[in-house]
C-alpha cells in the first residue's frame, strides 16, 4: 500500500494479541464486546497523544499550589458510525467520560457496496470540538468517507479518524479524499473479497457485537 501522511497504522504488541482474540470465531459476544472497548482505548491515548485541546489549571496539592495542564471542558466529540461504530464508543469514554456523542447512521448497499446515509444527529457547537469518528472496520472506505464529508459540511474542521482493522482499498481512499484527516488503523489486512469484507478480518463487527446476523 502507498504511504500517506496522514495515515498511521499502529504496531503495538498489547494491541496484536487483542486483535488475535477478536478475530477468533470462537470469541464469545461478551469478550468481543470487551476486546472492542479495550482496543478502542489503546488506540485513543495513542491517537490523541498530540492536538488535544488543553488548558491551565491551578491545582492546591497538600504542600503548595502547581500549575497544570487539563482537557478542555467540552472540546471532543465522539462520532461513531452506526451500527458497529457504537461498540467502540466507551472506549473512548474511559479515557473522555464527559464527550458528547453524536451519531451517523448508514447501511451498505449489497450490490454497489456504496453506503446510503439513513441519519445524522450531532451534538450543538461540533463544528468548534475535536471529532473523533470511529467505525472498527476501514473496508471499502465509502461509509467513512461519507461521514467525514458529511461533517465538513457542519462545519467540522478538526477531525480524526479511528478504524481497528482497516484494508488497504479502503485506507487509501479514504486518505486521498480527505488528506486534513488523520487516519489511524491498528493493523492492516490483506486486502478485500469479492462480497466488500476485509481479509482475513474478523467477520461482520455490528452482528459480532450485537449477536445478530
Amino acid at each position: 500500500m502507498k504511504k500517506y501522511d496522514n495515515v498511521i497504522i499502529f504496531d503495538h504488541p498489547l494491541i496484536r494479541h487483542k486483535i488475535a482474540i477478536l478475530r477468533n470465531e470462537k470469541t464469545s459476544m461478551k469478550e468481543f464486546r470487551e476486546l472492542v472497548e479495550e482496543i478502542t482505548t489503546l488506540m485513543t491515548y495513542e491517537s490523541l497523544k498530540e492536538g488535544v485541546p488543553t488548558e491551565e489549571k491551578i491545582v492546591k496539592t497538600p504542600l503548595e499550589t502547581c500549575t497544570q495542564q487539563i482537557v478542555k471542558d467540552d472540546a471532543i466529540a465522539i462520532v461513531p458510525i452506526l451500527r458497529a461504530g457504537l461498540g467502540m464508543v466507551n472506549g473512548v469514554h474511559v479515557l473522555f467520560p464527559s464527550a458528547k456523542v453524536g451519531h451517523i447512521g448508514m447501511y451498505r448497499n449489497e450490490e454497489t457496496l456504496e453506503p446510503n446515509t439513513y441519519y445524522c444527529k450531532l451534538p450543538t457547537g461540533i463544528e468548534d470540538k475535536l471529532v473523533l469518528v470511529i467505525d472498527p472496520m476501514l473496508a471499502t472506505g465509502g461509509s467513512a468517507c461519507d461521514a467525514l464529508t458529511l461533517l465538513k459540511s457542519r462545519g467540522c474542521k478538526n477531525i480524526k479518524f479511528m478504524a481497528i482493522i482497516g484494508a488497504p482499498e479502503g485506507i487509501s481512499r479514504v486518505a486521498e479524499a480527505h488528506p486534513d484527516v488523520k487516519i489511524y488503523v491498528s493493523t492492516l489486512d490483506r486486502c478485500l473479497n469479492e462480497h466488500g469484507y476485509i481479509l482475513p478480518g474478523l467477520g461482520d463487527a455490528g452482528d459480532r457485537l450485537f449477536g445478530t446476523k
